[in-house]
């Protein structure tokens, strides 16, 4: 009977059934914390283990079945490497090419050439927790001196049970599409701890409820205007026939419309955590905060002009994880640089296997260090700072937003089409636009620090 109405609701807003499984399975997740608010925040930590497991279970089969298996294996191999091998680095590095070798066969075997979700979706996510969780557990066995803050928070001092873990993964706020947080904070929302009203239910209704209607306007923004702005119009004759100007801003609207898939599901599942309590963050100047599992910025994300901080407003707390579990512990390279490409490339292999995943991020690299030295030339450059605080700023700001989110498109081109061949061929309408412009901006750059900003100035930057 359920397929039959899925079906129907499907072809009602014009989307795959797939979606609308994903989008309900986030949404059930308020009722669920709901009934762990009222009847078990009491309980003791087996019991509300059990019901975040298997809720969160019930959800991964309603949406992918019997295939399921793969996250149940992956986690009990990650139980088993922690009970039997200890807090050591053979923990670590076992844990983490067994999970990243498990989520690339899955690519590999389930790879098509358009979006499809299906069980490596929500694979990715578990990856990264349970990596992370490696990570955390081998930390706990070193002294705290030894430790930085943020390690300290999420150190685990003792091993954790296997329904703990289980609790832990397939909690129904992060499972499907994150956001992440660490098992040292799911073990406080367990112990009732992550409240503003110590001993009671956290008063978590009202900031919930703004998450989920911020993210159900995203998600209707996207409903809306995705019809206009698919990806296949890309690939067809009267794209082609367009003039550059219009293949152009349709790269810029796209973009922006694009990215509200994600950031609706981020916003409407942070309002689950934020519901349950794991979104708690404490006291910040008198005030409660509830940002703890905040994927999405959104007000940045709409205002800023910069790529840098559209990056760092998107998907915040995987970007956390990644910098806390990768670019950090690359220290050891001697070399930020070095060590922000290595982070890169492992987020495009944890991506996927396809030739967009490459160039997106490539891309991504090379626009962030241009963008770096255009600041620091605007910093150092008197007449540039002085027009970047003149009265023309609100034009300039336009400007920047065209350029801005235009050029973030450009490298969601591949991300979103996958294959070399459907990408080139984008690339190609619009003249490679974009790789020209920061190829000549990165070029022009030193000329221009030397023509616009006095010798002292660059003598002094060279320094630092």
């Amino acid at each position: 009977m359920a397929a039959p109405l899925l079906v129907n609701l499907s072809e009602s807003l014009g989307s795959s059934e797939p979606a609308v499984r994903l989008i309900l399975s986030i949404l059930i997740g308020y009722p669920c914390a709901m009934v762990y608010r009222k009847y078990l925040f009491y309980q003791t930590p087996t019991v509300i283990n059990v019901f975040h497991a298997l809720s969160g279970l019930a959800l991964a089969a309603f949406n992918f079945g019997s295939q399921i298996y793969h996250s149940a294996v992956c986690v009990l191999v990650q139980f088993l490497m922690m009970r039997l091998m200890g807090r050591t680095v053979t923990t670590v590095l076992s844990s983490f090419t067994f999970q990243m070798v498990y989520l690339l066969a899955g690519y590999y075997y389930t790879a098509t050439e358009e979006y499809d979700i299906k069980w490596t979706m929500p694979h990715c996510v578990l990856t990264l927790k349970l990596v992370g969780l490696s990570f955390d557990y081998y930390d706990g066995g070193k002294e705290p001196s030894q430790l930085s803050a943020e390690q300290k928070n999420s150190a685990l001092p003792s091993v954790p049970s296997l329904l703990e873990v289980c609790g832990f993964s397939y909690f129904y706020g992060g499972f499907l599409v994150g956001p992440q947080f660490t098992l040292r904070s799911y073990q406080k929302l367990v112990a009732g701890q992550l409240t503003d009203s110590p001993g009671n239910p956290p008063n978590s209704v009202t900031p919930a409820l703004k998450r989920f209607a911020l993210g159900f306007l995203c998600l209707s923004i996207y409903t809306i205007f995705n019809p206009y702005y698919p990806d296949s119009y890309y690939l067809t004759d009267e794209y082609e026939a367009q003039p550059f100007w219009y293949r152009c801003v349709f790269i810029l609207l796209w973009a922006k419309v694009i990215l509200y898939k994600y950031v609706s599901c981020w916003v409407i599942a942070e309002g689950v955590c934020i519901l349950s309590g794991l979104g708690y963050n404490g006291v910040v100047d008198g005030e409660h905060r509830w940002d703890a599992c905040a994927n999405m910025k959104v007000w940045v994300f709409e205002t800023t002009p910069l790529f840098g901080g559209t990056i760092s407003s998107f998907n915040i707390n995987t970007n956390a994880w990644v910098a806390r579990h990768v670019f950090k512990r690359l220290k050891f390279l001697g070399n930020k640089t070095l060590s922000h490409v290595t982070t890169l490339i492992f987020l495009t292999i944890w991506h996927g296997l396809h030739s967009g995943y490459i160039l997106c991020f490539s891309m991504e690299f090379f626009i962030i260090t241009v963008e770096r030295q255009a600041l620091a030339l605007v910093r150092d450059s008197p007449l540039l700072t002085k027009l970047a605080n003149s009265p023309l700023y609100p034009v300039i700001y336009l400007v920047q937003q065209f350029f801005h989110w235009l050029f973030m498109g450009y490298p969601l081109v591949p991300f979103c089409l996958f294959t070399f061949d459907k990408w080139l061929k984008v690339y190609s309408s619009v003249y490679f636009c974009g790789h020209v412009f920061f190829l000549v901006a990165f070029l022009a750059m030193p000329h221009l620090r030397k023509a616009l900003v006095p010798k002292k100035e660059r003598s002094e930057t060279k320094q630092d």
